[in-house]
């Protein structure tokens, strides 16, 4: 394709136009030529078509794309423009008369390299018909990867002070915060306003001695105000929600490269833990003089160094008489080679763990003790002594006994649990249609039988109230808000937990299904009332279901009935009568409430 003449092209814009009257532009007193100015300017050039076909490019553009001539003339601009959108808008706007200047996009070289140039045209119009532009490529690649690289780098700044643990904010050089890190806005409690706060994040000041220090005299103003850091002045800050706490703060002005304040960053060094260790030394020597057990330190001589009231109590020694003495004379002569052994792994910086011995009174009685032995060390690191707890478990010993006892009563437990689980499992069995629905009935009512266990572990096995059994088996269908519950609070024992959980459930699973639970309308009382008989006091309690969906009953022979009938009456010594309304199911419970509270169940009964 032969190439148009530059010479020939009407070049009048205004950045050029002055090169016509230049003394560089005559040339042996003729014309400017401008096909050699501009085919060997370092300036790349490229003119187009109105349909966008490059028609021209000098040795610059070439260079800088990296095509021959032949390759690069007579192609489409727009193949050459990472993002189509731009050399759309460039050449729109160029057939509306508009100029381009210092347009920014990405060009693709032939190599598949990005360049990054600001493009500078206008169009040519002959008869109001756009015929040709001329277009200035201006390479600024490195300028953009310089100011990628800076922003990354700044980026890569502020990530860094945002994952600070430390609080740290910076204003500008009038004190208005313009940034503060996560662990400042923690710190102070509260979000600063950038732009809007001034000189502190936290909420309000005071001074070491408590005084009121308004925020324009705090160590950050004064950097700003005097162009000078800030060191060693502590302070007391407020959080919004009343809590106080001391901090240290860092005010530092910042400087422009001309030496002009431009603002300052703070870091702040909350000193709560120094202060919470300098009060624990204090603690620490209340709390080791006021402990029931015996501390006594040693040096690695088995020297007594320290003595508190604990000792004297166990021991009978006072600390006069016990410091400055060997350890030894705490330790029968039968456990004398316990010592050595205890020393050997002190040294080799062991802790020893709890063990029960025995040790020796200043009357000369044995008392059994536990001991926790570790090492002591000083501030550089190295073993110096050793710190003994010493604890009377005479009490453990006797106590033996009763857990003895209570591993019967487990144990009794566990076959009582084993006896309802077998129980649920035959009658279950009887009444399946098919092994999926056995498991997922056996499964629902072990976990039910489960919700009632916990309830009991979490309380020690001493019971559980009936609002906390019954929210416990309605808890897994959602709809705890829709049941009423009214009556004397008391604790049921643990057997009637584990009864009536059983009959909780059968009635929160049929009610899911049938009842009230398996709709948006209807409620479920459940009230009880204790009333004194000539026999003792009774408890009469019923479920009762109202406004629902007509009830479809549970089967007469289903393990639902026989445990609401049968089952749970005769574990509580009462009896139970399941009826069913039109909307609802009422199930009775009425029994002695010597076994139902277990404030006054009577073991023998069980």
């Amino acid at each position: 394709m032969k190439k148009p003449s530059i010479s020939r092209v009407d070049i009048d814009d205004e950045k050029f136009g002055s090169l016509q009257k230049s003394p560089l532009g005559r040339v042996g007193g003729g014309a400017l030529d401008f096909e050699e100015f501009f085919e060997n300017g370092t300036l790349a050039l490229h003119i187009i078509g109105p349909d966008g076909t490059i028609l021209h490019a000098n040795k610059a553009e070439l260079d800088l794309m990296g095509y021959s001539a032949e390759e690069y003339f007579g192609r489409r601009i727009a193949d050459f423009y990472v993002d189509r959108q731009s050399i759309n808008d460039i050449l729109a706007r160029l057939t509306r008369g508009e100029k381009i200047d210092k347009y920014p996009a990405r060009l693709r070289a032939k190599d598949g390299s990005i360049k990054h140039v600001e493009i500078t045209s206008s169009g040519q119009f002959q008869q109001g018909q756009f015929v040709n532009s001329r277009c200035f490529t201006v390479d600024v690649t490195e300028l953009t990867r310089a100011r990628q690289d800076l922003t990354q780098k700044d980026d890569q700044f502020q990530q860094i002070l945002d994952s600070l643990p430390v609080a740290v904010y910076t204003t500008d050089s009038h004190g208005r915060i313009n940034y503060f890190n996560r662990a400042a806005a923690e710190f102070a409690g509260r979000e600063p306003e950038i732009g809007k706060d001034e000189w502190c994040v936290t909420f309000r000041l005071f001074t070491a001695d408590g005084q009121r220090l308004p925020h324009a005299e705090c160590p950050m103003a004064i950097a700003l105000r005097e162009n000078r850091p800030v060191r060693n002045v502590e302070a007391i800050a407020q959080r919004p929600d009343g809590t106080f706490f001391p901090f240290l703060p860092f005010p530092t002005p910042i400087r422009d490269a001309n030496g002009n304040l431009v603002g300052a960053v703070n870091t702040l060094v909350d000193l709560s833990d120094r202060k919470r260790i300098e009060d624990a030394g204090q603690h620490l020597s209340a709390i080791v003089e006021s402990s029931f057990d015996a501390i006594v330190s040693k040096n690695l001589d088995g020297v007594i160094t320290s003595w508190n009231r604990g000792a004297e109590r166990l021991f009978g020694y006072s600390a006069d008489e016990a410091i400055g003495e060997s350890v030894t004379l705490l330790i029968p002569e039968d456990h004398q080679d316990e010592e050595p052994r205890i020393m050997e792994r002190i040294r080799r910086g062991e802790r020893v763990e709890s063990f029960e011995t025995v040790r020796q009174r200043k009357d000369g009685s044995r008392i059994p003790v536990s001991l926790t032995i570790s090492p002591v060390r000083n501030a550089a690191g190295r073993i110096v002594g050793a710190s003994k707890i010493a604890r009377d478990v005479s009490a453990a010993r006797e106590s033996e006994h009763r857990i003895r006892m209570l591993m019967r009563e487990v144990n009794h437990r566990v076959k009582n649990q084993y006896s309802v689980i077998l129980s649920m499992i035959r009658e279950t069995n009887k009444r399946s249609e098919n092994p999926d629905d056995f498991e997922r009935q056996v499964r629902e009512r072990i976990m039910a039988l489960a919700r009632s266990h916990d309830l009991l572990v979490s309380a020690d096995w001493k019971g559980a109230t009936i609002l906390e059994l019954l929210m416990a088996q309605v808890k897994p269908f959602g709809d705890e808000d829709r049941i009423a519950v009214s009556g004397p609070p008391f604790t049921l024992t643990p057997n009637a937990v584990q009864y009536l959980g059983i009959a909780f459930h059968e009635l929160a699973t049929n009610s899911a299904k049938y009842g009230v639970l398996s709709a948006n309308k209807g409620e479920i009382s459940v009230a009880w009332e204790v009333d004194e008989t000539p026999s003792g006091k009774r408890i009469r309690l019923t479920w009762n279901e109202t406004d629902g969906p007509m009830v479809q009953s549970i089967a007469n022979s289903g393990f639902g009935t026989v445990v609401l009938k049968r089952v749970t009456p005769q574990a509580v010594s009462g009896t139970g009568d399941l009826q069913y309304g039109p909307n609802g199911v009422v199930w009775t419970l009425e029994a002695p409430m010597a076994y139902v509270e277990a404030s006054i169940f009577n073991e023998d009964i069980a």
